[in-house]
């Protein structure tokens, strides 16, 4: 059969025609479906704030602003971790700020004042103080402290969400339980600060590119080296999973084969995991990568319909072998690379979604991520299975 004859047959494929495609590119930079992934999906999911091994000390915290929703968990008098929003109960102003680095700070004096009228709260949130209280007839102290997200610890890692419902963190990583129960991440401690990096391309072109499996052996050499053909993908119901058993094999370029000749033997990990790394996406934003060594969250947060903020932490067991050390760094150029190449790949898909001519393309048996994390979405906002943006009194902008 010659090339045109098969091309031919394809086009006219039954099977071919039938296949799953991916998510039409209007909803990767519409202002409005914007809006309803606030709504629908982002606000009523859990984000990661940090550690409760960040907050060891009644009055530290950690800050999070999470689409428009300022955040703060803190370590109360009573050691027990609470989450606040990060507002004052009297005029909406912003409480904490951080010492310097936007993220993290103490409480001194065991309260919280607030830098506009000096309202001030305890530690557990509860307003104790405010100027000129008598000029306040009838107001209720204990009807005015700080309101609170949902809040879930999950292996030592604060989890809030915004808007109730849905399943826990902990039921959402149920598969996993057994498996991530060796590596001790109650026990984790911060390896270096918060980064942030700033990415001009739409979430959901972050969060696709994660969880796309097709593109390693193309567009990331040295990891593929590592891998070996090992990478795995699977798709669970909240929670989409990869994998691959890393190597010194030619192809993983000089600081993989590096990593992998340090890397030491962790002795709370079975023989399985010694060479794992995973990769963990929670829906619809959050991600782990479980190595070894250490983990890290990744937490893709938008800014708009064509700006998204990555938000991420590296984590580690107390280790102070030269070998451990050795293979953080190790593991560090590595990934500086695969990052650097991941984000020429979403500009170039963003620009394509954004060109007003692309169609989507068909999604293969093996994107089942991608597969199931488009139809989560079109679950949420029936408008994303159209290829336009419907009217604004089309029902299909309801569930």
């Amino acid at each position: 059969m010659d090339a045109q004859h098969a091309s031919d047959d394809a086009a006219t494929d039954p099977v071919a025609e039938t296949l799953p495609r991916g998510l039409p590119a209007w909803v990767y930079r519409d202002e409005r479906f914007h809006r309803l992934e606030h709504e629908r999906v982002l606000l009523p999911s859990w984000q990661v704030v940090c550690h409760v091994n960040d907050i060891p000390t009644p009055g530290d915290y950690r800050l999070l602003d999470f689409l428009a929703r300022p955040i703060v968990v803190l370590r109360g008098d009573d050691g027990q971790v609470n989450a606040f929003y990060n507002l004052c109960r009297h005029r909406a102003a912003r409480l904490l700020d951080g010492d310097g680095d936007g993220w993290s700070g103490r409480c001194e004096r065991g309260r919280i004042v607030c830098p506009y009228h000096a309202w001030s709260y305890d530690l557990d949130g509860r307003l104790i103080a405010l100027p000129r209280a008598g000029a306040y007839t009838g107001l209720r102290r204990a009807d005015h402290g700080l309101l609170r997200p949902e809040m879930e610890i999950w292996q030592g890692f604060v989890f809030v969400r915004c808007e109730p419902g849905g399943p826990s963190v902990a039921e959402m990583m149920a598969p996993w339980a057994d498996t991530l129960s060796h590596y001790r991440l109650p026990e984790v401690q911060a390896l270096g600060r918060v980064t942030l990096r700033p990415r001009p391309v739409n979430w959901k072109t972050i969060v696709e590119n994660y969880a796309d499996g097709l593109h390693i052996a193309v567009a990331h050499r040295g990891l593929s080296g590592l891998a070996g053909g090992s990478y795995r993908l699977e798709a669970g119901e909240h929670v989409m999973h990869m994998r691959a058993d890393v190597g010194a094999r030619a192809a993983a370029g000089a600081s993989g084969r590096a990593y992998c000749g340090v890397l030491p033997t962790q002795d709370h990990l079975p023989p399985a995991l010694q060479r794992r790394w995973q990769y963990f996406l929670l829906w619809p934003n959050l991600a782990f990568d479980v190595y070894p060594e250490q983990i890290d969250f990744m937490q893709m947060i938008p800014l708009g319909p064509g700006r998204t903020l990555i938000r991420e932490v590296p984590y580690g067991l107390p280790d102070e072998r030269r070998e451990t050390r050795l293979a953080r760094y190790l593991n560090w150029r590595v990934n500086r690379v695969v990052n650097a190449e991941d984000r020429d790949l979403i500009e170039r898909v963003q620009a394509g979604m954004d060109s007003g001519v692309f169609e989507p393309g068909p999604l293969s048996e093996d994107e089942v991520c991608l597969r199931a994390l488009a139809d989560r979405l079109r679950e949420a906002i029936p408008a994303a299975r159209e290829p336009r943006p419907p009217w604004p009194t089309d029902p299909a902008w309801n569930p």
